[in-house]
């Protein structure tokens, strides 16, 4: 993944700080991500989230609101109706790059203003909400006990997570005048509403209202023990990797085609996790991990390297069986591989000239209508399964350091 950082200017001129998070491979769509009331663009949830939706073609763009993060401006001078406008301009921005938001990502009072947004924006084809409030004034009692000195005095400040705000008179006369409900119900987009059940900060009957309030489609997806922040890492994983599969059956996400005669293209592996082992893997449009068992310092989310050669193996061995039987015409039900790898002495295998070797023993299970001749056949056929080839053949790897 690639990151841009880029600013545009917000509702009211002021430059907004973003971060732009690019794909590797094809940009086949882009999000928009808004934070939470008083985070900004850099919590881990964010981060997590955009890199694993860069990993299968979505470009993500996520800024701080006007007076936060690194963006200029007053936050006490904000409202959620300029929460909104700062959205907007954010959509007109990748619009002049050419690359118009599909995708709306909303977490908490941001999850609010992108089914606020939503409605008035066009080519939004899916949105996404986390831990969102239905009603905006949810977020007052976040500083109840400011809220007669802000009516009074026209303004106060409030410890919020062991920071001070201050908070306008202005905002929470915002927040108490905003009705998502007619918002929710009148936007043309499909609609994940995601919510943790013991979530402290947003009730989850915000999910349901919020649910209730939108038309088909729509999808309800619990984060269950996850916090309102989701500062677990594995919560943040999971909402990923399900608004991620979500996500495709509204975006067309298909790459664009390859030249004739060209090869099938790059792996690439990068590091999901430094202080672990895990690996995010593309593979074109395909994503997968890799990782390492818990006794060898790993978290165990991902097959491990030898795991994925055997399986590469395996299905190589799968797939020319079942091109070789439909092709003969032959009954051949069903195949399953079992391969397992292991190092052993060279002499043992009938190998002279080297210590050790790479050993594959591999399990093959044929069912369907065949006589004897033609399993035969086949377990000769698996030996022509290409990986099987280039695994026995000597290969070569040629290394640079970018």
């Amino acid at each position: 993944m690639t990151t841009e950082r880029i600013t545009f200017p917000g509702h009211s001129g002021d430059t907004l700080s973003a971060r732009l998070d690019l794909p590797e491979g094809p940009h086949l769509a882009t999000a928009l991500f808004a934070h939470c009331f008083t985070c900004s663009k850099d919590i881990p949830a964010a981060r997590r989230i955009a890199a694993r939706l860069a990993s299968m073609g979505i470009a993500v763009l996520r800024f701080d609101f006007t007076g936060l993060g690194h963006s200029k401006g007053e936050f006490a001078n904000t409202t959620f109706t300029s929460n909104v406008g700062d959205l907007t301009a954010a959509a007109a921005y990748l619009e002049r790059r050419g690359m118009a938001p599909s995708l709306l990502i909303g977490h908490s009072l941001g999850g609010a203003a992108v089914l606020k947004a939503a409605r008035d924006m066009t080519g939004i084809k899916a949105v996404v909400t986390i831990g969102a409030p239905f009603d905006p004034e949810h977020v007052t009692h976040n500083f109840a006990d400011a809220l007669e000195d802000i009516q009074t005095k026209g303004k106060a400040q409030v410890d919020l997570g062991g920071r001070p705000f201050t908070i306008g008179k202005a905002f929470v006369e915002d927040v108490q005048a905003q009705a998502l409900a007619p918002a929710i119900r009148d936007f043309r987009a499909a609609l994940l509403v995601m919510h943790a059940p013991r979530d402290a900060v947003v009730g989850i009957e915000n999910a349901t209202n919020i649910f209730i309030a939108a038309r088909h489609p729509k999808s309800f997806v619990t984060l269950d023990d996850a916090d309102h922040l989701v500062t677990q890492a594995r919560d943040a994983e999971y909402a990923a990797e399900v608004i991620a599969a979500w996500v495709a059956r509204y975006l067309d996400l298909a790459p664009p085609a390859p030249p004739i005669g060209a090869p099938e293209g790059i792996v690439r592996v990068s590091e999901a996790d430094p202080s672990g082992f895990l690996q995010d893997v593309q593979a074109g449009p395909h994503h997968l991990r890799a990782d390492e068992p818990l006794a060898y310092g790993g978290t165990n989310r991902g097959p491990s390297p030898y795991g994925l050669l055997a399986a590469g193996l395996g299905a190589c061995t799968s797939m020319t069986l079942r091109m070789y039987a439909r092709r003969k015409g032959w009954p051949l039900k069903h195949v399953s591989v079992d391969v397992s790898h292991d190092k052993v002495h060279a002499q043992d295998a009938g190998t002279p000239n080297a210590a050790n070797i790479d050993l594959f023993r591999r399990r093959i299970t044929v069912t369907g209508d065949l006589d004897a001749e033609q399993r035969l056949k086949l377990l000769e056929i698996a030996d022509k399964c290409p990986v099987h080839k280039t695994l026995e053949a000597s290969s070569r790897v040629e290394t640079e350091l970018v």
